[in-house]
């Protein structure tokens, strides 16, 4: 039935196995559903996570290996300008083997929950949202790292007398 409902008994998902019998049958299946959705968030995180190691070994083994140029014997030639130059990172064929799988399971789980929630059960669908959220806070915690300079000395000279000034409604006075 493909109308929306809140049937708990005699409910059926996915397969025929899987006919809901009891309330306590109804409330594991939802608990299921929303450890699903957890595993489906944790693939993604997965898969950003082996891509963003991969390009972190290519660029210590790229920087290992880097070598600063020939210093001209000329000191009066004029500048050299250089183009600038590029690595390419090519995966080998077991870390894109290993890339696919990651995405294959990803997909797999995210069809999955497609068609639970094409059975428009509201408790299932409740599930589904509850196990995104779930899923998102401990799997996607947000790590941002931005390069940061202290104070030099110099500013932290200019601030000692600074004043914290505050502005109103407009945006321009106190």
């Amino acid at each position: 039935q493909m109308l929306w409902n809140w049937y708990t008994i005699d409910a059926c998902f996915l397969a025929e196995s899987w006919h809901i019998t009891s309330r306590g049958m109804f409330a594991a299946s939802c608990i299921g559903v929303a450890l699903l959705v957890v595993c489906l968030e944790f693939m993604r995180r997965l898969g950003k996570e082996h891509d963003a190691y991969l390009l972190r070994q290519f660029q210590r083994n790229l920087h290992s290996r880097n070598v600063a140029p020939d210093a001209s014997d000329d000191c009066c030639s004029s500048p050299v300008i250089l183009e600038p130059q590029y690595a390419i990172f090519r995966a080998t064929p077991l870390q894109q083997l290993i890339r696919a799988m990651i995405h294959g399971v990803t997909l797999g789980l995210a069809y999955i929950v497609m068609l639970l929630a094409m059975y428009y059960n509201g408790y299932i669908i409740i599930s589904i949202i509850l196990g995104a959220i779930l899923g998102k806070f401990l799997c996607d915690w947000m790590v941002v790292r931005i390069p940061y300079n202290g104070p030099t000395k110099a500013d932290e000279k200019d601030n000692r007398n600074a004043t914290i000034e505050t502005a109103g409604p407009t945006g321009c006075c106190a």
